[in-house]
């Protein structure tokens, strides 16, 4: 493969998370009195870490959320991931491929390591994945649209950005990725293709993102 290193996004393009964690997320800012639609969720905060949620709500309402906030919601959120949580279609298959291949890769996330690690336990993912391939926002002071975490990974993966292509389905991440220096390529399984602009090549089907890496 061209690359030294795939680095993958995980909500959205590992686990199919993205529809479960922002109806919910509507649902809890609306139940606050922060009245959001799902899509308003998918528009500004899909791919993004916490304190996203926590500073655009204070920007616009000049209203905190409650301290517990984080905690009430990913309480949610893990009792439904164990109810309907799924892997993206061929995610499985572009792990076996790399394997095979002896291409290394790793997990850069906005989410903390444990939405990562309940995420790949319940799907099944964390075979795929050791400990020290698995990088949060929490690793770093700032996240998505900053390139630190991308940088990071690289730097603890022991790859130059340059030999690194990421692989993302938001806005944010596809950002932080052209801010690392990095090749992008997005997933427009749920993201519409005019929202990922930056990215170096778009797919929409994740059984072909190995062939599309070669």
């Amino acid at each position: 493969m061209r690359y030294d290193l795939v680095i993958f996004d995980n909500d959205g393009v590992l686990v199919d998370s993205e529809p479960i964690s922002n109806r919910l997320l509507a649902g809890y800012l609306t139940e606050l009195g922060h009245p959001t639609s799902y899509e308003e969720s998918l528009r500004d905060y899909m791919g993004a870490a916490m304190h996203r949620v926590h500073d655009l709500v204070e920007e616009r309402t000049g209203q905190r959320l409650p301290d517990d906030f984080d905690d009430v919601f990913h309480a949610r959120v893990f009792a439904a991931f164990e109810r309907e949580l799924k892997p993206v279609a061929g995610a499985v298959e572009v792990l076996e491929r790399l394997v095979a291949d002896g291409v290394p890769y790793c997990v850069a996330s906005s989410g903390s390591h444990e939405r990562i690690r309940v995420g790949h336990r319940t799907t099944g993912l964390d075979e795929w994945f050791e400990d020290e391939w698995v990088f949060s926002s929490e690793d770093v002071g700032r996240g998505k649209p900053a390139p630190d975490l991308f940088l990071y990974a690289a730097e603890r993966m022991g790859v130059a950005p340059e030999r690194c292509v990421v692989v993302e389905d938001s806005p944010l991440g596809v950002r932080a990725a052209v801010a690392a220096g990095m090749d992008v390529y997005g997933f427009i399984g749920m993201t519409p293709a005019e929202r990922l602009v930056g990215a170096s090549q778009l797919f929409g089907d994740m059984g072909q993102l190995a062939d599309l890496l070669e």
